[in-house]
């Protein structure tokens, strides 16, 4: 299977990845940045926010692989996240009331308090104007971190996860951070529970399906060292971008290798930031005599859902499983 690595990509995928996915290919996801107005109104949280039977217990101290241990000595009650997987597990967690602002990129869910900060360009100015007692972001360019404990604002680092088991670890040390450990609790073994349903009530065809993932139209994907690349893991599927010459996590295929391996299955994790559909890879030369064409079996991914490794990812794990499901039993037939 060839592979090339062209000097540049789309600017606008480029960004998805960074932020969503923090590629090691690409670069760690930056941070903050851009003057925005304040929300007067934070947004109330989703779930999870009340029944609490004590009050946490502070001061905590957080430790994140790779990271310096990190001690809050009260119970955040502003927090500024600039990850949207941040976002959205705050807001599971009952947390969102104490979230004053987040990032551009940080679509869901609707009541979280969007504003121009962006995670592609740090700017601690902008930042420390919400009045922050805790910072949650997805990696630490511009010197965030430093820049902000500057005027002792304090910043937890939550790059994205290597194994599932990692995204659950980051829901319980966020619900450590924030006072909410008993509904962290909940929702992982929940989240656990439902990707275990999800996985044992699929299909499992005789021989192992094959299928390609796609982040973008020029072909980059994942491999099965990736966090993306386990999910599917779990279905017994084989994954042909694990045989790219130097593959690492996230290497670049081409047209002709995608269309050799001839896959079972095709998801497109590009459908909203670039356009791609089943109709569009059907017109790609060649690939309308794919099995994942022919078979109806090209899957279009929602790009959030794809990208973020919060609450959303038992919706992934979902569609995952009924894709597989439907291939299988076309197996069987």
């Amino acid at each position: 299977m060839s592979t090339h690595r062209p000097t540049r990509r789309p600017a606008r995928r480029r960004s998805r990845l960074r932020a969503a996915l923090l590629l090691p290919l690409l670069a760690v996801i930056a941070l903050l940045a851009g003057c925005a107005s304040h929300s007067d109104n934070p947004a109330p949280a989703t779930s999870g926010s009340s029944g609490a039977a004590a009050a946490p217990a502070f001061p905590v101290t957080l430790t994140v692989p790779g990271g310096a241990p990190l001690t809050l000595n009260a119970q955040p009650q502003h927090i500024v996240s600039l990850s949207p997987t941040s976002t959205e597990t705050l807001f599971a967690l009952g947390a969102g009331k104490q979230v004053v602002a987040v990032d551009d990129q940080s679509s869901y869910p609707a009541e979280a308090p969007k504003t121009k900060l962006s995670a592609l360009n740090p700017n601690a100015e902008a930042i420390a104007g919400y009045k922050p007692d805790l910072v949650v972001a997805s990696g630490d360019t511009g010197k965030l971190t430093e820049n902000l404990s500057k005027v002792h604002i304090p910043v937890l680092v939550l790059a994205a996860p290597n194994t599932l088991q990692d995204a659950l670890d980051q829901m319980t040390l966020l619900g450590k951070a924030t006072g909410h450990t008993q509904e962290a609790t909940k929702l992982v073994t929940d989240t656990q529970g439902r990707i275990k349903s999800i996985v044992d009530g699929t299909t499992k065809p005789a021989t192992p399906l094959s299928f390609y993932y796609e982040l973008d139209q020029t072909f980059y994907s994942v491999t099965s060292k990736t966090f993306i690349g386990q999910v599917f893991a779990q279905f017994g599927m084989t994954n042909i971008a694990d045989k790219a010459p130097e593959a690492g996590g996230y290497p670049q295929l081409s047209a002709e290798a995608v269309s050799a391996a001839n896959p079972d299955l095709v998801f497109l994790a590009d459908t909203k930031c670039c356009g791609q559909n089943a109709q569009v890879v059907a017109k790609r030369p060649g690939w309308s005599k794919l099995k994942a064409v022919r078979n109806g079996n090209v899957v279009e991914l929602d790009d959030d859902i794809a990208s973020r490794w919060g609450p959303r990812l038992v919706d992934l794990v979902q569609a995952v499983g009924t894709a597989v499901d439907k291939a299988a039993k076309q197996e069987t037939r």
